[in-house]
């Protein structure tokens, strides 16, 4: 058996759980204290630079809580820091991605429909898309500095939103909505490694001079937290899209992805505002009920249809191998028997309203463009076609798969 692509399904199995694992790690940690910053009651013994306190149980036990604005008289001595949970998320995050989409670029990053490129060029884009939504980010950020932040949260949607329209024209649909939730993490963690804890460092280190501490670092990375805040939920579900064809793979992707990030949005308002003590707004759920009939709708407008020529010029050079590769032919007949009732434009199956994932085998080029992922998940493995379905493959079907992918690696 091929051991090298087993080695980096491993890889990417423990790069998935790392990265899920540190962003529940923040995710939990930011939703807890943006909750209990806006939850805060004002002190009832007027301590100097408490500004405010909460009583809280949790676990068998009470907890009080006090918060100074700015700082503390002088510097405790046992003090935690919230940062690894950003930086760890971030890191793994790229790591998955560096591994899934540039590794696997003709398969998952690149699409020949969308726009033809080089695995290499189309990793610059990626990597420079990233580093220029932090850098435009910051810089609005901070010629915005004490001026209206509504205003300053409508100039950033309409970036994501403008963002969202041009990885559209540059990826694959399932790769645009990865990348834009990546994008949108990116500045997240940025703001807490360039903003947020250099802020905290800075009054810390008044502190231990004994200088009182400016109120504005405290005030900044109050807001860039807040923004964190509010741009979570979006970003899980663009990290969550490749499950979900009907919205990455639609015609009008971009604009679902808008949609999304209001969706995420209305969702935390209901929240925010709730844990501040301002009411129940049942409007924001009426709104996102609203918003996501419009996404339902935007789903069925179209599906991106694969053009029906199968010209083999147009098959990447990894592709080409498989094509070529001895027992192709055989394993064609098998895919687009066995498995092409669900992995098609219109699946034939009942209830089925898209390919599973996005995932079409109707063509030669389909079928040799995916070929690890035919030959992990039929080959190696017996997840496809599902256990107990008359499409279930016997045997030497599997053993001819594993046969075609390795004469194809040593092609």
């Amino acid at each position: 058996m091929t051991l090298m692509p087993i080695f980096w399904e491993w890889a990417e199995f423990a790069l998935r759980w790392l990265h899920v694992i540190t962003a529940i790690a923040w995710i939990g940690s930011s939703f807890y204290f943006i909750a209990l910053d806006l939850g805060l009651r004002p002190s009832s013994d007027r301590r100097q630079g408490v500004s405010g306190e909460e009583w809280q149980v949790h676990g068998g036990g009470f907890y009080f809580i006090q918060k100074y604005m700015v700082a503390p008289a002088r510097m405790p001595s046992d003090l935690i820091w919230f940062k690894w949970e950003s930086y760890s998320t971030w890191l793994t995050g790229f790591a998955l991605m560096a591994v899934v989409y540039y590794m696997g670029a003709e398969l998952f990053l690149i699409d020949p429909n969308v726009m033809e490129m080089g695995r290499w060029t189309a990793i610059a884009i990626s990597v420079a898309s990233l580093a220029f939504g932090w850098i435009v980010y910051n810089t609005i950020c901070k010629l915005m500095l004490g001026k209206d932040d509504t205003w300053l949260m409508v100039i950033l949607y309409v970036i994501l939103v403008a963002m969202a329209w041009g990885y559209t024209q540059v990826f694959s649909g399932r790769a645009a909505f990865l990348h834009l939730g990546a994008f949108t993490a990116t500045v997240m963690s940025a703001n807490v490694f360039f903003i947020i804890i250099p802020n905290q460092k800075v009054v810390v280190e008044d502190l231990k001079a004994g200088r009182t501490p400016d109120p504005k670092y405290g005030k900044i990375a109050k807001q860039r937290s807040t923004h964190n805040n509010y741009l979570t939920l979006p970003v899980i579900f663009m990290m969550l899209s490749n499950h979900y064809p009907l919205a990455f793979a639609a015609k009008y992707n971009w604009i679902i992805a808008a949609l999304v990030f209001l969706m995420g949005v209305t969702i935390r308002h209901f929240f925010n505002t709730m844990h501040k003590r301002g009411g129940m707004l049942w409007w924001t759920w009426g709104l996102t009920v609203g918003l996501f009939l419009a996404v339902m709708w935007l789903s069925t407008a179209g599906i991106y249809m694969q053009d029906e020529g199968e010209d083999e010029a147009a098959l990447g050079p990894m592709a080409q191998r498989f094509a070529s590769a001895a027992g192709f032919e055989e394993v064609h007949d098998i895919v687009t028997t066995n498995c092409s009732m669900c992995h098609a434009t219109e699946p034939y199956w009942e209830g089925m309203a898209s390919p599973p994932k996005g995932v079409r085998l109707e063509t030669t080029q389909e079928v040799a463009t995916l070929a690890k992922e035919i030959w992990l998940q039929a080959g190696v493995t017996h997840a496809m076609p599902p256990a107990g379905s008359y499409m279930a493959l016997d045997d030497e079907s599997r053993a001819a798969i594993r046969r075609w992918y390795e004469a194809g690696l040593e092609g």
